[in-house]
């Protein structure tokens, strides 16, 4: 069973806005770089954006990819032991299947899957036009 568990997709008009939880199970959120991917039908997998580990160096980094910067915002809810990616002026390109992954103690996040070793089940995010 994965320790994580994503929530919060649907469907959306575009210029809509959704927000994605990334509960974490029983692992504490903050000693892990957590990240979220998306992987449209025919398309490759995509990182979206991470945030560092909430404590020592480089601690709460965030990076957002090009393509969602400045409208995508990831930040740490310690009341839900999650991570959110609160996604606002979504896009019909925007339409996909989102992951959380996270790995310990990872400094500073990155968007590359291969360096992440706990996945969720992933939520579907569908905008349309």
């Amino acid at each position: 069973q994965s320790q994580l568990m994503e929530s919060g997709g649907g469907l959306v008009q575009t210029g809509g806005s959704l927000r994605l939880s990334c509960i974490f199970r029983e692992l504490a959120h903050n000693y892990y770089s957590v990240a979220w991917f998306r992987q449209a039908p025919g398309k490759e997998r995509e990182g979206v954006a991470c945030i560092s580990p909430g404590t020592g160096p480089a601690r709460g980094l965030t990076l957002h990819a090009d393509s969602v910067k400045g409208r995508v915002t990831i930040s740490r809810d310690n009341a839900e032991n999650a991570i959110i990616l609160q996604m606002d002026s979504l896009k019909p390109e925007d339409t996909a299947v989102y992951y959380c992954a996270a790995k310990a103690l990872l400094r500073p996040c990155v968007l590359a899957g291969e360096k992440y070793d706990n996945w969720g089940q992933g939520t579907q995010v569908t905008v349309s036009s």
